[in-house]
């Protein structure tokens, strides 16, 4: 005979000629020599060579181990002394009782929502991740979310998590904040057949999360659509010149065409209007040369007035002058003076003639 001792913690299972006979626990034990003896650490997952069923067969050991079986369509999350270790996956599990404290949460598979007690935290380990899926919702956005194609619900931001298997979730986005729709360089034709190229703007927000992304497809197309047609009914009632007086008018109808057809699409159409209005080559330089023709027009009209204001004061002047001889000589003198201001030197010749000339010059005669 043998004599074996099993310490604490630990579990021998006795086998003969491969097949197993009894399970021995903690002490000293005596073995026949055609037995072998094969210990396990109480602190490990059971793991025998031969069938956990077999073993189970001996009630005593089937006392000592927790045992857990996980279906095809399960996963088991495995907890030690509550703290979360492993995922388990299709099979059968065995653990010692006594030592360590083991739970476990099964999950069904076949679900997509998970209604099973667990932490948001536990759902974010590395070995539970193959097994969910993951969908953020923004704190600016709705998620619209579909369950094998049927529309299940709307969601508010946050981050939703479900279970990964054959039935397709989906998660479409929406974006409740003010947005710019663009329509660039739009070729229209005016009343009297002008071709021009006008980039328009609008600014929209998703009122009508329903509307929007259940009962209409690519709402944000059809919004495109009918804000160009609108333009193009608009600027195709009016001629060239009527559109370039009428500018900041084409916004205020667009906005009333859209209001109804907005709210059918689940949106709300905010503010719009023309940012450019782009004129072909030729069309723009005839309107240059109008302009410049226009402002030459207005130039030579300012002009003649003022000729005709100048000429009136000086017709006003000579008047003056005609019956006031003292203003005429005053003018005489401020003729002289201007004269004088362009000479540097004056030299006189002559005799006391030329004093009696100037002094009749600039001296009034009464």
């Amino acid at each position: 005979m043998q004599r074996k001792r099993i310490n604490t913690g630990k579990v021998g299972l006795v086998f003969r000629n491969g097949d197993y006979k009894r399970v021995l626990t903690e002490g000293t034990w005596w073995i026949s020599p055609f037995e072998e003896l094969v210990q396990y650490n109480m602190t490990r997952p059971f793991h025998s060579a031969i069938s956990l069923n077999i073993l189970l067969r001996d009630e005593k050991l089937a006392e000592m181990l927790e045992v857990v079986e996980v279906q095809d369509h399960e996963i088991a999350l495995q907890y030690e002394d509550g703290k979360f270790q492993t995922v388990l996956t299709v099979g059968k599990y065995a653990f010692w009782k006594g030592v360590i404290n083991y739970t476990f949460t099964k999950a069904d598979l076949n679900k997509v929502e998970i209604t099973e007690k667990v932490e948001k935290s536990v759902l974010e380990r590395r070995e539970v991740l193959p097994y969910i899926r993951v969908y953020v919702v923004e704190s600016y956005e709705r998620g619209v979310l579909y369950i094998d194609g049927k529309f299940e619900k709307i969601l508010a931001n946050g981050t939703y998590i479900f279970w990964k298997n054959s039935t397709p979730v989906k998660v479409d986005k929406v974006d409740l904040r003010q947005l710019q729709l663009e329509l660039v360089g739009q070729d229209i034709l005016t009343k009297d057949k002008a071709a021009l190229r006008v980039n328009f703007v609008a600014q929209y927000k998703v009122v009508d999360i329903e509307k929007a992304m259940i009962v209409n497809k690519d709402f944000e197309k059809q919004l495109y659509t009918i804000t160009q047609l609108a333009l193009r009914e608009f600027i195709g009632t009016f001629t060239l010149d009527e559109l370039l007086e009428n500018k900041e008018s084409v916004g205020g109808f667009v906005m009333k065409s859209l209001a109804s057809k907005a709210k059918a699409l689940g949106v709300e159409v905010m503010d719009c209007g023309v940012r450019d209005i782009i004129l072909p080559g030729e069309v723009k330089e005839i309107m240059n040369q109008v302009l410049v023709a226009q402002k030459q027009a207005q130039a030579n009209v300012i002009m003649r007035r003022e000729e005709t204001a100048s000429t009136r004061s000086l017709l006003n002047t000579a008047q003056l002058m005609e019956s006031n001889e003292m203003l005429f000589k005053l003018k005489e003198m401020e003729y002289v003076e201007k004269i004088a201001d362009k000479i540097g030197e004056i030299t006189v010749s002559g005799n006391g003639q030329v004093l009696d000339q100037l002094k009749s010059i600039f001296a009034p005669t009464k």
